[in-house]
């Protein structure tokens, strides 16, 4: 008898590669016995070790990884946003974010799925050169649902999220920065500074190298942090003072014009604990009672507290739009529309479209969708500029029979034909491309007619 060998489409072998991947992910190569690598990086190299960096779908998933990174979206922290990763169109998001050093980053993901997954979250700093590669600063997977990193230098960070071939689902994200210190007066907040970093002293001979926090005589002051009481003294400038050292964060902590002084030098302290009381001693005399409070990095100097201690009123956005729309077309429903790089009006505009546009949407942040536009780039659009495609907006009948594209492109792969004498409601308009609806519900694109 003879046996007709069984055949595999390529999407399926692909796919029993990716599970064969995906049991194999936890094992130790050698390339990772000499180098640390990120579950990123692991995978990558899992990719190409299996050759599927030479598949159309591997390099699509490689080319999306590298785009979230070049081309990231601009966010204000803090930022929500709830979208959908597609199973069969790999798909990466990349968030850019101007942070402070002694901020403390922390991404949340939530994901909804069918099937079990790895999504890889990495944070990157990026270097004052455009040119430059960034550089890797944290990363998780979907083993750990949140990734924390305390901002060591004043510059954009990069984020970068993506799930494992083949897999998808709705993800929710949420980015914050919050305080790495405890603020210094229980109470009280960054609205009680009254003199920032940098502010002129001594009529311009030298600048404020910390905050001063206004408060009542006799106010407990806290350690913001553990550590040791390092020295204990009263000196013309700060009066009565206390030095902390923080050396878990590799600083110190300066507290001045304390009216009382309630630690001795070698004494260790949790963070909370009473040090002192504020007052107005050493120069601060015929002011109003207050605390200096100034953070000295090791080997660096003085370094601004406000990012330090900076809790961040602003309540995380709640996503307020229609999220049944996510992963399916609107148009445009005003006569223009601008569409900006951020979920804000007062962000940079990324282009204005005309009435009609048909768009995709792969997101939504507070009232804003976050979706793909006809060049391909995505960018954020008011919810209330567009509309759902149920209702057309014309009827056309077709003249001659006309190919069904797949694409708004002469070039596009044809999906069907469609007879002359065809009458197909048109849903929206892109150039000289109607998105037009069959009967069957399906959705394809047709050329108009000269």
């Amino acid at each position: 008898m003879n046996t007709k060998p069984i055949s595999y489409s390529p999407f399926v072998h692909l796919t029993l590669v990716i599970l064969l991947l995906s049991s194999c992910g936890s094992r130790e190569t050698l390339r990772g016995v000499f180098k640390k690598e990120t579950p990123y990086e692991a995978y990558t190299s899992s990719l190409k070790t299996a050759k599927l960096d030479e598949t159309a779908v591997g390099q699509d998933w490689m080319a999306a990884g590298q785009t979230a990174l070049q081309a990231p979206t601009p966010v204000t922290l803090p930022f929500k946003e709830t979208g959908y990763f597609p199973a069969d169109k790999p798909r990466a998001l990349g968030y850019k974010v101007e942070a402070k050093r002694g901020e403390q980053l922390v991404v949340s993901l939530e994901m909804k799925a069918r099937q079990s997954m790895q999504v890889f979250m990495d944070l990157l700093e990026a270097g004052t050169d455009p040119t430059a590669v960034p550089k890797q600063v944290a990363s998780a997977d979907t083993a750990a649902t949140t990734l924390t990193y305390v901002v060591d230098e004043d510059r954009a960070h990069l984020l970068r999220i993506q799930p494992e071939l083949l897999r998808g689902g709705t993800y929710t994200i949420t980015i914050q920065a919050q305080p790495t210190l405890a603020f210094p007066i229980p109470g009280k907040s960054s609205r009680h500074i009254a003199s920032i970093w940098g502010d002129p002293r001594d009529a311009g001979a030298r600048n404020h190298e910390g905050i001063d926090i206004f408060a009542p005589r006799g106010t407990p002051v806290i350690a913001s942090a553990n550590g040791m009481v390092s020295r204990v003294d009263e000196t013309p400038r700060g009066g009565r003072v206390i030095w902390l050292s923080d050396r878990d964060r590799g600083q110190n902590l300066y507290y001045a014009h304390l009216d009382q002084q309630l630690v001795s030098a070698g004494q260790r302290v949790s963070k909370g604990d009473t040090l002192g009381l504020v007052g107005n001693t050493g120069n601060a005399r015929g002011t109003g009672p207050h605390l200096h409070f100034g953070i000295y990095r090791y080997g660096h100097g003085a370094t601004n507290p406000y990012p330090y201690v900076h809790q961040s009123s602003a309540a995380i956005p709640a996503v307020k739009v229609d999220t049944t729309l996510i992963g399916n077309w609107v148009r445009v429903s005003s006569k223009i529309a601008n569409v900006r790089t951020e979920p804000s009006a007062k962000s940079a505009l990324h282009t204005s479209l005309p009435k009609n546009t048909p768009l995709q949407v792969t997101g939504a942040a507070n009232n804003w969708y976050r979706v793909r536009l006809p060049d391909q780039s995505e960018a954020y659009i008011i919810s209330s500029l567009v509309e759902g495609i149920a209702k057309p907006i014309a009827v056309k009948k077709l003249k001659q029979e006309r190919p069904l594209l797949d694409d708004a492109h002469p070039e596009a792969g044809q999906i069907d034909s469609l007879p002359a004498g065809s009458a197909i409601p048109v849903v929206a308009v892109n150039g000289q491309f109607d998105l037009v609806r069959q009967p069957d519900g399906r959705l394809g694109w047709v050329q108009s007619a000269d």
